[in-house]
């Protein structure tokens, strides 16, 4: 059974608050060698909400000549303004990205008749592949499958969705409303403990942020698949339900993901965009404790 893990990889930012270039690289790097399906830049780990167009642009650029050809290389696109994301999208696709991943405006809620104006004018000025980006938890409203079902019904290049919802009856709905018209539409999760439901269910796998972390863990959860090694499946699905307090040790779990790499060594620093807190050494201590018990 075929089962792809892609990594939310972190933003790495150097004193000044710019992009860490340099440590970038080294993540790309830890990711690829880990086992990884593809690479997401500038998703909501990569605190896209904090970074000016120009330095995404910058990432935009570097992670495509670093990244493109070796996995699949997705762009966070995202703006409050949508003629911003058009821009940015249209960039990411000019620099070779594999596809956009975007999340509709936040602040208001949505009605679904004007969540599907805003993917349908989005596909319509973009030529590249779409992938919906569904978490209700930021906001603030819930992306339908019907509305999903109709645009990747009306639009071809509208391929994929990231559904980041706890539990996985949102996300089964999607896939079974899905499959009848568009059996190619990979519908990922965005919750790490979701990956083995959603592929059973007939999903795509999952974009999840502890990827960043131990990459060789989700290789060896996708080879399992591969395998049809049910004892291994269940043996991670059980380790990732324990590993899953990661996000639990603070608010928001940005900050503490990238202080768990920092203190194993992977980046160089765990700077994070103002206002986000940074891990006590006390958090850090629990953070390396969780990941001690299931043997890293």
């Amino acid at each position: 059974m075929k089962a792809e893990y892609i990594t939310p990889a972190v933003t790495l930012f150097n004193e000044s608050g710019k992009p860490d270039y340099e440590n970038l690289e080294k993540l790309y790097e830890h990711l690829i060698a880990g086992g990884i399906s593809g690479i997401l830049v500038l998703g909501s780990i990569g605190e896209f909400f904090a970074i000016s167009k120009e330095d995404k642009k910058g990432i935009i650029e570097f992670a495509a000549r670093k990244i493109k050809g070796r996995v699949k290389l997705l762009v966070g696109t995202n703006s409050m303004v949508p003629g911003e994301t058009v821009e940015l999208s249209k960039y990411a696709f000019d620099c070779g990205a594999d596809g956009v991943v975007i999340v509709p405006p936040y602040y208001f809620t949505l009605t679904q008749d004007s969540i599907y104006d805003f993917y349908a004018e989005i596909a319509g000025e973009v030529s590249g592949d779409v992938y919906i980006y569904n978490f209700p938890d930021r906001t603030g409203y819930e992306i339908s499958p019907q509305v999903m079902v109709r645009l990747a019904k009306e639009f071809s290049n509208i391929v994929g969705c990231k559904d980041t919802i706890p539990g996985m009856a949102h996300t089964r709905d999607i896939i079974k409303q899905m499959k009848p018209v568009r059996p190619d539409f990979k519908v990922y999760s965005g919750f790490d403990d979701n990956f083995a439901h959603n592929v059973i269910s007939g999903g795509a796998g999952c974009i999840g942020g502890l990827s960043n972390v131990i990459p060789q863990f989700f290789k060896e959860w996708m080879d399992a698949f591969e395998k049809n090694d049910l004892d291994e499946i269940l043996k991670k699905q059980q380790a990732i339900d324990r590993l899953m307090d990661i996000y639990n040790v603070g608010v928001p779990f940005v900050p503490y993901i990238k202080a768990t790499m920092a203190a194993m060594g992977i980046i160089g620093s765990a700077r994070a965009t103002f206002p986000l807190p940074k891990a006590s050494d006390k958090e850090v201590e629990k953070l390396l404790e969780i990941l001690k018990g299931e043997g890293f």
